[in-house]
């Protein structure tokens, strides 16, 4: 299928250069992106030119003919690599033999990744190694450096052009979906940046205060659209997921059930909290549901009820690989209350609280709910009383 380049100018001298995939199903093999997925370069012409990353490898022909109409007639001089993820990083030989006379720019992690990415690829006289702050003049655009360890893999930096005010951020302030899909920024970046960035917040706080100190007036992310209004809504966003609060007053409801016992509970209990008049009530069945946005709205919102039946002594799958997701993201300063069913010898709540046993901050309601095989009325009471507590 022949795709149209959209000629697009960040700036008067920087050209985005990207391409759009909606062959893409599973981003990173797991995360469902019905919109596709953006894979951003930028071209950066000056008295020497400067190609920011390159995009998956199943789009080399659309983006070097994309480079080529950006730079219309001139070469390269420098191929700047910021992360070495596939998705940005595999045409990085391709563009080294189509253009043998630029030097590529990058860490030093970033060439060690390289060479076992590219075990044949020759960089001798080619490669300029940089350093953390150290800057690159391409004329009347100075760009400088800032490694950005963990954000989210270890040699990711991200580069300022302080002649335009430009953070070209690698990864940060991406989200998921193709630049032709039209769509809200807030919850595509909060799946995206939980998904795949929210384990390392520590490293994006330590990123932020970087960029505190910086003129900053446009973000191009490698992923999603370039930010360019209202700069303070973005850079809150982020301040508030790494440092794991909640964005906003509400309960996320999860549950799985097997015959319908343990789902009714989950579903009364929403009932019950939204006739209370409770904020933003949102259920999700684990087995069914997007779980990268069960584990997205858990982050967003202050308070988290669990509903699962004892399975094989433990919990039912989709429970624990919903905790496990949680817990391995550093889930804390939470409210957190437990619905168990069993039919014999109940541990689901035992092994759910056990779970979050090295989470921080995590508060347990005093009310919750045990189900023994169906919800009686005994349930209800516990119900009405859990619900209470949340909506206080």
């Amino acid at each position: 299928m022949e795709r149209i380049w959209i000629f697009m100018k960040i700036t008067e001298d920087i050209i985005y250069a990207g391409v759009n995939d909606h062959q893409v199903d599973l981003f990173e093999g797991q995360y469902k992106v019905p919109n596709g997925m953006a894979y951003n370069s930028y071209v950066i012409l000056d008295e020497k030119t400067a190609v920011m990353d390159t995009v998956d490898g199943n789009f080399a022909d659309e983006w070097l003919a994309n480079v080529a109409k950006a730079l219309d007639g001139r070469k390269p001089d420098y191929l700047i690599v910021q992360h070495m993820e596939p998705d940005h990083s595999a045409n990085v030989e391709n563009f080294v033999k189509q253009y043998p006379e630029a030097t590529v720019v990058a860490n030093a992690k970033t060439f060690t990744m390289m060479k076992n990415f590219f075990p044949e690829m020759d960089l001798t006289g080619k490669k300029l190694e940089v350093k953390d702050g150290e800057s690159l003049t391409l004329g009347k655009h100075v760009l400088t450096f800032v490694f950005a360890p963990m954000v989210h893999w270890p040699e990711v930096m991200v580069t300022y052009d302080s002649t335009d005010k430009v953070l070209f951020a690698a990864d940060g302030f991406g989200k998921f979906g193709a630049l032709d899909c039209e769509e809200p920024w807030d919850d595509e970046a909060r799946r995206y940046y939980i998904g795949i960035v929210g384990k390392y917040g520590p490293q994006v706080q330590k990123l932020l205060k970087v960029a505190g100190t910086l003129d900053i007036q446009k973000i191009c992310s490698l992923h999603g659209p370039v930010l360019t209004e209202n700069l303070g809504h973005y850079i809150e966003k982020y301040d508030i997921w790494s440092s794991y609060r909640p964005e906003e007053e509400g309960v996320v409801v999860a549950y799985t059930s097997v015959y319908g016992n343990t789902k009714k509970a989950a579903e009364l209990l929403a009932d019950k909290l939204k006739e209370k008049g409770c904020p933003n009530v949102v259920v999700y069945d684990l087995a069914r549901d997007d779980m990268s946005a069960a584990v997205a709205d858990a982050f967003r919102y202050s308070k988290l009820v669990l509903a699962t039946l004892t399975y094989n002594a433990g919990i039912y799958p989709f429970m624990q690989d919903f905790i496990n997701r949680l817990t391995e993201r550093s889930f804390q300063n939470r409210t957190i209350g437990l619905i168990e069913n069993g039919s014999w010898a109940p541990t689901a709540a035992k092994v759910m609280k056990g779970m979050f046993e090295k989470s921080k901050n995590i508060t347990w309601t005093e009310n919750n709910v045990k189900v023994m095989s169906a919800v009686k009325e005994e349930n209800v009471k516990e119900i009405e009383a859990l619900a209470e507590e949340l909506c206080k």
